[in-house]
């Protein structure tokens, strides 16, 4: 398998920690590429959007979502692990959920930071007030729920929110989304798995 991605995308960054965790880095290719420039990323994905996940009979897997329930599958048919995803009743949708509102966050994250960079002439106080909300009001979300977050091996939607969390911070290290101390601790204990350490975001090289 061969997975398009970029290191500055928290989609990206959220497909390569579950592939560690579900052991799976190591049937994967990895291909670090600029999304807006790369012509062969288009001629498998037509929205020309990362991550793209191309599978050995050629088909391409797109959508982070998408890509990490094809891998939680991949794994689960290849060793007796429990996988990233619950199987079922509320642990499923706690997991899924917690997804969802990752994802959401990240979108809304990197919205407010490409806006952020436009001429002030061509921004939108209202777009821009409306994503900078939804990243707030999901930063209290995680903030309150905190505590139904998986323990022990995390699942797909605590390394969501991780990834999620860390994404404000490499794109806002001015702090203009405050984090509490106990989010902080809790950010803190999984940062030290080698899945996130070997993801971290980083710019392009120029």
């Amino acid at each position: 398998m061969q997975l398009y991605y970029a290191p500055t995308s928290p989609f990206s960054r959220k497909v390569r920690i579950i592939a560690r965790e579900l052991g799976l880095e190591g049937k994967i290719a990895e291909i670090m590429i600029d999304p807006w420039t790369d012509a062969a990323l288009r001629e498998h994905n037509p929205l020309a959007k990362v991550p793209t996940l191309v599978l050995e009979n050629g088909m391409a897997v797109f959508e982070s979502a998408v890509i990490c329930d094809h891998l939680d599958e991949v794994a689960r048919a290849n060793s007796d692990e429990t996988g990233i995803i619950p199987q079922e009743g509320s642990e499923r949708l706690n997991a899924l959920q917690w997804q969802g509102l990752s994802d959401g966050m990240m979108a809304a994250t990197g919205r407010l930071f490409a806006d952020s960079k436009r001429p002030e002439n061509e921004r939108s106080d209202f777009v821009m007030d409306r994503q900078h909300a939804a990243v707030q009001r999901s930063i209290d979300a995680i903030e309150g729920g905190i505590l139904s977050l998986a323990a022990g091996r995390p699942d797909i939607g605590t390394l969501s929110v991780a990834a999620a969390l860390e994404y404000v911070d490499f794109r806002w290290p001015d702090g203009r989304f405050a984090l509490s101390d106990d989010l902080r601790h809790w950010m803190a204990a999984l940062a030290d798995r080698p899945s996130m350490i070997a993801t971290r975001y980083h710019l392009l090289p120029a």
